[in-house]
């Protein structure tokens, strides 16, 4: 029984682990030609990972110039740019639109802060304050809404004489 319970001692020991640099091994021999230090402690468990792969520098491989295999870091034609911009500026304007609309209905249904009771609110006023107080804060949300969908707009620049952005 001691035989037994001796071998299993051993089968879940681990030897001594030795760490060159990055590496580490379990054979002293080899740790010992090339100066690697002793682990202490627990047990050490190493999950091999995926080697990255290599990446080719700008110099050292020569770009298409068809600009269909560009690469993330690769610059961007300037009509392609303009083209992105327009569509930006274009989404942009499009958004300021329904913003604006939404602030015309929230302001319509606000009603400068008196707006028709409807149903019980006749009869149970916190109800009709509630109501009130959310739109208030539609209206707000609104405003906010369109003055930064605006800077965003101004931040962009003015918009090129070939842009078909809706005004």
């Amino acid at each position: 029984m001691g035989l037994c319970l001796g071998a299993a001692q051993h089968a879940f020991a681990q030897d001594t682990i030795f760490r060159c640099g990055n590496e580490y091994i379990n054979d002293a021999a080899v740790a010992k030609r090339r100066g690697c230090k002793t682990m202490e402690g627990g047990n050490i468990t190493i999950i091999q990972g995926t080697r990255p792969s290599s990446v080719e520098t700008p110099k050292s491989a020569p770009k298409s110039s068809s600009g269909s295999a560009r690469s993330s870091g690769s610059r961007i034609d300037t009509a392609d740019q303009r083209a992105r911009d327009s569509d930006a500026r274009a989404i942009l304007q499009a958004e300021l639109d329904k913003a604006k609309e939404r602030l015309a209905q929230a302001s319509k249904a606000y009603a400068g802060g008196a707006p028709e009771k409807e149903g019980i609110e006749g009869r149970n006023h916190q109800r009709y304050l509630d109501r009130v107080a959310e739109l208030k804060a539609a209206k707000e949300r609104a405003e906010v809404d369109v003055s930064s969908i605006s800077r965003e707009l101004d931040r962009l620049g003015p918009a090129s004489s070939g842009s078909n952005a809706a005004q």
